[in-house]
């Protein structure tokens, strides 16, 4: 065999090797990016490009999702837990801020499986951990102590607790007439005050600011609530109550989300500080990143009908 073929063979051996490097690299590197679809950032429009690396802003951090209002046990729980598993399968979530009136209409714990563990068994069953706060209907059965100690609500035995999930911390209040602000405030503040969460989120069953039925909250706690959230850095506070879906401006740097269209909706309308407002079964999703939390409202027919974001 002459030289020059010997050379042409190896030359074609070698382009072909690069080939295949670059083919498995793709591969390798296709199933990198898949294997962990919660930290796969949705804001890489175009995959087939060849982005520089991303900034730590635009990692994915978190998702979690919140409801409220849902414990009847009813077609409109149903609709919204089934819109809640669609999202899941789509954008999977550890989380679930369940932001009171959990069991309507008395707070009976014995009717715990028709109004929570049945409608968001397939939630449930994937490992998805509902964390809760009393509403008012809680409390009309023994102040809502039931509830309280029911390990599927993961209230740690108390009225109002704390917890962290990834670079998120979450402060649950007990908002109800009865609570105990003595207790609760210095609590609050404290819990505040020794937190090094990149965000932290406040959430109670009562309104704060809202447009329905029972409008902007002038409850004697609310204030003193406004000013710790303000002092300490707080940039989201999420409630139920209302039965609508509701996302105000930033009022002094915190946006406000009612969610409570989780079994059923009352009329609403709007305020000066309102971003948008809704009268419909639906729950809020929440994708966190360093700089910012995106805000989606998302109905019954799986459809999103509300983006926002809320500012680090």
């Amino acid at each position: 065999m002459s030289r020059k073929i010997k050379r042409r063979q190896l030359l074609i051996q070698g382009i072909l090797g690069t080939f295949s490097l670059i083919g498995l690299d793709k591969i390798f590197s296709h199933f990198a990016s898949s294997s962990n679809p919660t930290l796969a950032s949705p804001l890489n429009k175009n995959p087939d490009s060849s982005p520089s690396p991303p900034q730590d802003s635009d990692n994915l951090l978190l998702r979690f999702v919140s409801v409220a209002d849902t414990g009847t046990g009813a077609s409109g729980q149903y609709e919204v837990a089934n819109a809640m598993t669609h999202h899941y399968r789509q954008n999977p979530y550890p989380l679930v801020i369940l932001a009171g009136d959990n069991i309507y209409n008395e707070g009976e714990i014995e009717k715990v499986d028709e109004v929570f563990e049945e409608p968001y068994a397939p939630l449930l069953q994937h490992g998805v951990q509902f964390h809760a706060c009393l509403g008012n209907h809680d409390i009309r059965t023994d102040n809502g102590t039931p509830q309280v100690h029911y390990p599927g609500f993961h209230m740690q035995g108390r009225r109002y607790y704390t917890f962290q999930q990834g670079p998120v911390q979450f402060f649950a209040l007990d908002t109800n007439h009865n609570a105990d602000w003595a207790q609760q405030l210095p609590w609050l503040k404290q819990a505040l005050a020794n937190s090094n969460a990149l965000w932290k989120i406040v959430f109670g069953h009562h309104q704060i600011y809202a447009s329905g039925v029972y409008g902007p909250n002038n409850a004697a706690w609310v204030q003193p609530v406004k000013d710790l959230m303000k002092q300490y850095g707080v940039k989201l506070y999420i409630n139920g109550h209302e039965h609508h879906y509701e996302r105000t401006e930033p009022i002094n740097g915190i946006t406000y989300l009612t969610c409570g269209g989780g079994a059923g909706t009352r009329p609403v309308g709007r305020s000066p500080w309102t971003e948008f407002v809704a009268q419909r079964l639906s729950f809020a999703a929440y994708e966190v990143y360093a700089n910012r939390i995106e805000i989606q409202g998302i109905g019954t027919n799986h459809q999103v009908f509300d983006r926002g974001m809320v500012s680090n």
